[in-house]
């Protein structure tokens, strides 16, 4: 068997360099895509990584990464990271062109990417037993929240490709992987929600003990694409401790609650 060669997308920052990053360490061969070429330079010389650089809403730029990779070596995974949020506005306020960005680069370059590299996929499955894709979608695609619909409609609609993919590759030795992190503290994600607003940004933290940091769900993804061949995580959604849910997020420090009265 080949070494394993992986394509990571959203990978000039976040979860995505993170992703890079751990599987390079665990021996892959990482092809890193994202649209900031000078970002994906860097990684390669810090990596190993080979750096690609495309825009994921443009079908030229998509046939193009899958013309190249077809020409350079086998494909074993499809790992998308790259998406993204605008806004924090109410539905009545929204601005409908923020809708559709985060419609284009959650959902639709997810679909322009599996019909460029299934193809790839399915020859390396049958050449080494499996391939893999794996969607980074989130707790938002799960549960609504003011505020967050465009967000919550476009990763709804990105986990639905990745459900329904699985199902049509039913009988293939393809996995489909869905990972839905929560509150994760990344550099650029909250503050390009938030119009660059670094204070506003950086509030959506404050006094949250310990959220998730790309590292977490670089692990993550890393241990379902080395998980046995028949084994395949359709969904893992994975919060920091204190957010038990979408909603409900625990500010200060984490206390055992101590009850009055001998233990039973």
């Amino acid at each position: 068997m080949t070494t394993r060669r992986a394509v990571v997308t959203g990978a000039s920052s976040g979860i995505g360099a993170a992703t890079v990053r751990l599987l390079r360490q665990r021996g892959w061969g990482v092809v890193a895509v994202a649209r900031r070429a000078a970002r994906l330079e860097q990684l390669q010389a810090e990596t190993g990584a080979v750096a690609y650089a495309a825009d994921l809403t443009s079908g030229v730029d998509v046939d193009a990464l899958a013309e190249w990779l077809a020409e350079t070596g086998p494909v074993h995974a499809l790992v998308h990271v790259a998406g993204g949020a605008r806004g924090a506005d109410r539905v009545e306020d929204g601005d409908p062109e923020d809708w559709r960005w985060m419609f284009e680069v959650n959902v639709l370059s997810g679909q322009r990417l599996v019909a460029a590299l299934l193809p790839l996929l399915r020859e390396a499955a049958a050449v080494d037993g499996h391939a893999d894709t794996l969607f980074v979608t989130s707790t938002a695609a799960q549960t609504a929240y003011p505020g967050g619909a465009g967000y919550n409609a476009a990763k709804a609609g990105e986990a639905m490709l990745a459900h329904a993919l699985r199902l049509e590759l039913n009988g293939e030795p393809i996995r489909v992987v869905e990972i839905a992190p929560g509150m994760v503290h990344t550099e650029e994600f909250t503050l390009n929600r938030l119009g660059g607003d670094r204070n506003a940004a950086e509030r959506v933290y404050d006094d949250v003990p310990a959220p998730l940091v790309a590292e977490d769900v670089a692990d993550v993804i890393a241990y379902a694409l080395d998980a046995p061949g028949h084994v395949n995580l359709d969904l893992v959604t994975m919060r920091p401790v204190a957010q038990s849910a979408q909603h409900l997020l625990a500010r200060g420090p984490l206390r055992a609650r101590v009850l009055d009265g001998p233990v039973r």
